[in-house]
């Protein structure tokens, strides 16, 4: 994008109206919320829906098949990232993306809605995960629009940002996680998609007075003979993933396993793709080129971060469902709601982290420096798992305390390296690959998860010490190493 159509995109959008931020922040900030509603409060309840018993509403799966299903689909549901900012790169721009994906998300909570069994739970995963390729990087990309690129509000606007995304995440584990539990997982999915219509109504009404021109542009439009030859690229390979697919399938070949092997394998191969692509690009100038390698290992980073982070809502929720005491003074708890602890604790600590970056101002640690702390703290929030494996041992029941002590920890890491590295990215971003290198900062999250599909088979209770010890160990190790190499990098970002 040149300096004049940022210049447009700016005088565009109202630069006050939102606490002290662009207005357009306000429009985005409710999307995202509501979008993150449908999906955190889904997911809150997934992994249940597919190990319990089918006499309790459930589809009767063994649970490392779902725990491994997990990953893989929240790592599909990132790794989607790329087609969205593929399409808003080169066909639609970010904000009619970001429109089309949330109509996608909404149909994928409707088909959990009905009592469709294994069919229904994969043409809904199919669906969400588009659907949030093509929303979510590109939401946090137009953030990035209402802001000039020396702008001292803007790690404090995606922090704000950041706060919203957790409302919606802090909220849906106890609406959603108490229907489905309680009463009817399918009950728990339709509220799901209501709170993916309330975010595109509130998206419609909004976004023409307070985005203006943010999201509307094309920054590397295909000319109209290349559309002929991609869309017909496009429907051919489709129409050839999806026979080979139901054959393989058909014979026994693809089996759930070797499909999470393969996307596994994806997660590690698409990034180094990806970075090549960029790097080499004729359309990256020499200072951009240095700008990707200075992003490298944020990359990395976030990888192990988000490797850890993302457990979550998979080991830590098995953890919660069997190896945590339901009950806390006097209260009967649902293991649904500790899914509403890091978004708790983000949205209660986001204000204070971004009133921090805002007073230390140049004074602030480096965006690698505050990297290498969420690593650290990332790794913290496993080792404490070794205590009750320690005192306890693998068959009693454990004190929630120290489920709500770990993702509190987590989240300490997280407020250092989530937000700023959704500012870093749009900083470092090559003009020509803007909302693709957007994606490619959530494909660090597809990465983390499609390699957790094979690392949370693993886990046990009997092997809890080795299980966080070992990951634990490896993430403060890596946090230590890139503070070595922020001194390199510090003049970056």
């Amino acid at each position: 994008m040149s300096t004049k159509n940022q210049q447009e995109i700016l005088e565009s959008v109202p630069q006050k109206g939102f606490f002290g931020h662009p207005k357009g922040l306000f429009t985005l900030f409710f999307t995202e919320f509501w979008e993150r509603f449908s999906y955190y409060g889904m997911r809150a309840i997934l992994l249940y829906y597919m190990y319990y018993a089918i006499k309790e509403g459930g589809l009767g799966l063994d649970k490392t098949t779902a725990a491994s299903i997990m990953a893989v689909y929240g790592s599909l549901v990132y790794m989607s990232g790329i087609i969205g900012g593929w399409i808003a790169d080169r066909l639609y721009g970010t904000k009619k993306t970001v429109f089309f994906g949330g109509i996608l998300i909404m149909a994928g909570h409707i088909a959990l809605s009905f009592p469709g069994g294994v069919t229904a739970l994969f043409l809904s995963m199919g669906l969400i995960v588009i659907g949030t390729g093509l929303l979510k990087p590109n939401v946090s990309n137009i953030v990035g629009d209402l802001y000039s690129k020396d702008d001292p509000r803007s790690d404090a606007g995606f922090s704000i940002f950041y706060m919203g995304i957790n409302l919606g995440g802090l909220i849906a584990p106890f609406i959603v996680g108490t229907l489905g539990q309680k009463y009817s997982f399918h009950l728990g999915f339709a509220v799901a998609a209501v709170g993916m219509l309330a975010g595109l109504i509130i998206f419609l009404a909004t976004r023409k007075k307070n985005l203006g021109l943010a999201g509307s542009y094309v920054p590397n439009p295909l000319t109209p003979d290349e559309k002929k030859s991609v869309f017909l690229k496009i429907g051919i390979s489709t129409l050839v993933i999806v026979i080979a697919g139901a054959i393989l399938i058909s014979k026994g070949i693809l089996t759930i396993n070797r499909f999470t092997m393969l996307v596994s394998l994806l997660g590690i191969i698409i990034p180094i793709i990806y970075f090549a692509m960029m790097y080499f690009s004729k359309k990256t100038t020499n200072e951009e080129q240095k700008n990707l390698l200075a992003y490298i290992p944020l990359f990395i980073a976030a990888m192990m971060f988000w490797a850890i982070q993302e457990q979550g809502s998979v080991i830590l929720a098995q953890y919660a469902d069997e190896r945590t005491r339901l009950s806390f003074a006097g209260f009967s708890l649902e293991s649904s709601w500790f899914q509403s602890l890091n978004p708790l604790f983000i949205v209660l600590l986001a204000p204070v982290f971004a009133g921090i970056w805002m007073k230390l101002g140049k004074r602030q640690p480096s965006t690698h420096q505050k990297f290498s702390l969420g690593l650290v703290l990332a790794g913290i929030s496993f080792l404490v798992m070794i205590i009750p494996a320690i005192y306890g041992g693998p068959d009693t029941l454990v004190s929630p305390l120290w489920l709500v002590l770990s993702f509190l920890i987590v989240v300490l890491g997280e407020l250092c390296l989530s937000p700023v590295g959704l500012s870093a990215t749009t900083k470092l971003a090559p003009a020509a690959f803007s909302a693709q290198t957007m994606s490619l900062w959530f494909l660090s999250n597809a990465s983390a998860q499609a390699i957790n599909a094979q690392i949370v088979k693993l886990y046990k209770p009997e092997t809890e010490i080795l299980y966080f010890g070992i990951i634990g160990a490896i993430a403060i190790l890596l946090g230590v190493l890139l503070f070595l190499l922020s001194f390199i990098y510090k003049r970056k970002v």
